[in-house]
């Protein structure tokens, strides 16, 4: 299996056969805890799609942010720790994000979709040598805002797929505590993002389901694979 990296959402575009979109802080640490909790995840486009989805579907919950930033109305703002916390169980979440999740809407020339995060990235892995694909590409869809955790995601998948060592997680915390988004985390100053998001989203391999992107009648979601430990 080859693997190929992109970035960002037009990386995703350019891909076809098997992606796998990488979102680690936060919006794919939300699907895992969300699909760990018992919930159905559906993606959506924008805040407006998001609410209208949600007014058809009772017990609906919403997720979303703009440029990482809250959306006035919606409580959830991309948080695995408000995932985690909410009864979820046979409820649908329903998820927008600027980067993550129009990454994976962009993957349409795919065959297969892998959504993925550090939490779920030997599942990933596992995954992909089960589909043994000719090439994978790997997007790491905020690398192009500069987000280092996704490219080092990409690298741990293809290290698990390869049958070598990944890098170790202390490197990841290194690059993330020298920036100054993560310091204004860690600080509680960014609207939120609570600083328990990122123990969370850290926490690599904690679950042991791939997620599989599926396209049918005009609606995208998201459903666990299991898989052996």
């Amino acid at each position: 299996m080859r693997t190929r990296h992109a970035e960002g959402v037009e990386g995703a575009r350019s891909a076809r056969g098997v992606a796998v979109v990488i979102d680690v802080l936060r919006a794919f640490t939300v699907t895992a805890y969300a699909l760990a909790g018992g919930a159905h995840c559906r993606l959506v486009a924008s805040v407006e799609e998001a609410r209208a989805l949600a007014a058809q579907l009772p017990g609906a919950v919403l997720s979303a942010e703009i440029d990482g930033m809250p959306v006035p109305g919606i409580p959830i703002s991309n948080s695995p720790s408000a995932i985690a916390a909410a009864p979820l169980g046979g409820r649908t979440l329903i998820q927008r994000t600027t980067s993550g999740v129009q990454a994976a809407l962009a993957a349409e020339g795919c065959e297969v979709v892998l959504a993925a995060a550090l939490v779920n990235a030997a599942a990933t892995a596992r995954r992909l040598q089960e589909l043994a694909p000719p090439e994978v590409t790997l997007v790491a869809s905020g690398a192009p805002l500069g987000h280092p955790e996704d490219r080092f995601c990409a690298e741990r998948i293809e290290a698990l797929i390869d049958g070598r060592p990944p890098a170790p997680l202390a490197e990841l915390e290194r690059m993330l505590a020298a920036t100054d988004r993560i310091q204004r985390v860690r600080a509680g100053a960014w609207p939120g993002f609570p600083s328990t998001d990122l123990d969370l989203a850290l926490q690599a391999d904690r679950f042991y389901f791939a997620m599989s992107v599926l396209r049918q009648d005009g609606e995208i979601a998201v459903r666990p694979v299991q898989g052996s430990r």
